[in-house]
């Protein structure tokens, strides 16, 4: 990254909510030396992170140029490019006016009310074509609105002319930070904590009685210091000045997306915790919460700055096809509730239960044995960001198969070396090689032959067959084999005696409609699809509520009477009832191995 020249303004931005209750957005864009034979604008049509291509320039409303007061046409290219005609001044800047539409409320995009705003740069901030390594400056300016009268601005942009959290010109150095520092603004609460000598923001937006910002200052503060202890043992250097965390808190919602120094959530407000709680143990909830921002904050090492070399520099306006996002994405998983543990939030014990999940939730669809985790990895523009009703039987997710990849590998190395090296090895190499100079301009990404060798050189082994078996190839990993000489049980306990359809059902208020069936399940084999509406068994009516109810009034191998509406029109089936195929897996401490002494687990290292 270059560093910015504070008294040059080569690319400069305004924004501003212009219209809370229509959810617009008004940009402005002074380009101070535009290309003379027309300048070329280009809005990204995906966000680094969130591998699909979403077109951003769909929601700009209306877009006009000017220089010296004077109307420039534009002419558009593509469905998020545009040329300005040639200025007949060459020393005049041209400005670009435009309106953004923002009525998504994720952390991929923008979002716009009386509430407060929200915005991914890639979402608002047209690309100028051939001086995207110039400065670019950012005025951020409060919405006329008396709705926003006491709003705050939260980004961890680098402040030109502007105090923390307040309105004004915010700097970064190249096109890439400036859409990589999303921004919030509101009325939030908010709470600071240090993290080896770092300042890390919290930004809570969105109604929360009781919040207990300092339970999860002190929460995160030890999942941060954990994450740079580890990327840094020697140093305790985080790779950022400050970090912030930024959270919209909603009545029902999860997930994340990274960026290089903070971290845009969505979570449901229940889960964040209360100073009201009668218990202060760690919900499950709050767990999820603290499991997500644990992720995301060891993306901040993993994939922002170790990178597939793909993503070297990234091509925002195409798919940036790798077969490494199981590394990347699946290592990640690996580490996040792992590093709670080693954090000392949760203990073994609850850690073997999120791993168990995980592990059932790979092996329920049957999609892992058509779908590789380096396959998912590469289609995950076509299939893992497009799900369908048959997504269970046709793929396999690069993020949970990824993080079990991710546990035998760990235990494979610790194997084959006594205990003397491990996956964090393997972690603390790629950062070293290709992500700690990553933004110092020596940094490069690392190629899948690359990253598949340094594991043959940390554990003195070779890792190609396995590689060939479970991340090229659809084998169930040998889990329960792996796990045992570290003193942890494996064990199925599926209650196979319970009837099933085998499907798994959606939410439409009280109707019991099939969200997804399972190849080759009791369903699939009546005839059932997903969509269907199951209306009575044996002539009683169902719904979501009563069907496993019903269900149980019958033993596996039954037949019964399945009435469901496909569409608008009242089918009749005849299902068999089978065992329920749901893995019920478990892990658990060895007591006769603990008492013998083993190899330390993962969960152990510190």
């Amino acid at each position: 990254m270059k560093k910015p020249n504070k008294n040059k303004a080569a690319i400069a931005y305004s924004i501003i909510g212009h219209d809370l209750a229509a959810h617009l957005f008004r940009v402005t864009l002074t380009v101070a030396q535009p290309a003379e034979g027309g300048q070329i604008f280009a809005l990204p049509a995906w966000i680094p992170g969130s591998y699909m291509i979403r077109e951003f320039s769909r929601n700009i409303v209306r877009i006009r140029a000017e220089a010296n007061g004077e109307p420039v046409a534009l002419t558009k290219l593509d469905k998020h490019s545009w040329q300005a005609a040639p200025l007949k001044d060459r020393g005049a800047s041209l400005t670009l006016h435009y309106e953004i539409y923002a009525w998504d409320l994720s952390v991929r995009a923008a979002h716009l009310d009386q509430n407060h705003a929200f915005y991914n740069g890639t979402s608002v901030f047209l690309r100028v074509l051939g001086q995207e390594d110039q400065p670019h400056v950012v005025d951020i300016q409060r919405p006329a609105d008396p709705a926003a009268r006491n709003w705050r601005v939260a980004t961890a942009l680098p402040e030109l002319k502007a105090k923390r959290y307040g309105y004004g010109t915010y700097v970064a150095g190249d096109y890439d930070e400036l859409i990589d520092h999303p921004v919030e603004q509101g009325d939030f609460a908010l709470a600071t904590f240090k993290a080896h000598g770092i300042p890390h923001d919290i930004v809570i937006t969105g109604k929360v009685p009781h919040l207990d910002l300092a339970r999860l200052s002190a929460d995160l503060k030890k999942i941060c210091e954990t994450q740079i202890a580890f990327f840094e043992p020697k140093t305790r250097k985080a790779p950022m000045n400050r970090y912030v965390f930024m959270t919209m808190a909603v009545g029902d919602g999860y997930g994340g997306l990274e960026h290089r120094a903070s971290t845009a959530l969505i979570c449901a407000r229940a889960d964040l915790p209360s100073t009201k709680a009668a218990s202060k143990d760690i919900s499950d909830g709050y767990l999820q919460y603290l499991g997500l921002c644990s992720h995301e904050y060891f993306h901040t090492w993993n994939v922002k700055r170790i990178k597939p070399a793909v993503f070297a520099p990234y091509n925002l306006q195409v798919e940036n096809y790798s077969p490494l996002l199981w590394l990347f994405e699946g290592f990640t998983s690996y580490y996040d509730d792992l590093m709670l543990v080693r954090a000392g939030l949760i203990n073994e014990q609850t850690y073997f239960k999120l791993m168990a999940k995980t592990v059932g939730s790979v092996l329920r669809g049957s999609g892992r044995t058509k779908q590789s985790v380096a396959d998912s990895s590469f289609d995950a523009w076509g299939k893992y960001y497009r799900q369908d009703e048959n997504a269970p039987n046709s793929i396999v997710s690069y993020y949970t198969k990824g993080s079990l990849v991710a546990l035998a590998l760990d235990l494979s190395i610790r194997a084959k070396t006594g205990g003397k090296k491990s996956l964090d090895d393997v972690m603390r190499t790629l950062w070293q090689r290709y992500g700690a100079s990553f933004y110092q301009g020596a940094g490069r990404g690392v190629t899948p032959a690359e990253a598949e060798a340094l594991f043959d050189e940390i554990s003195g082994g070779r890792f190609k067959p396995f590689f060939d078996k479970y991340v090229r190839g659809t084998d169930d990993l040998p889990l329960a084999k792996l796990l045992a000489p570290f003193g942890v049980k494996y064990a199925d306990e599926r209650k196979s005696a319970k009837p099933s359809l085998d499907v798994n059902l959606g939410k439409d208020g009280n109707d019991c409609k099939l969200n997804s069936v399972h190849e080759g399940g009791a369903a699939h084999r009546a005839g059932l699809s997903a969509g269907d509406v199951l209306v009575a068994l044996d002539g009683l009516r169902v719904t979501a509520a009563n069907l496993d109810t019903l269900l149980s009034r019958y033993g596996v191998g039954s037949e019964i009477d399945v009435h469901a509406f496909r569409r608008d029109e009242l089918m009749t089936f005849t299902a068999t009832l089978q065992g329920d195929r749901v893995p019920g897996i478990s892990l658990t401490v060895d007591a006769a191995s603990k008492k013998a002494g083993t190899p330390q687990r993962p969960s152990q290292a510190g």
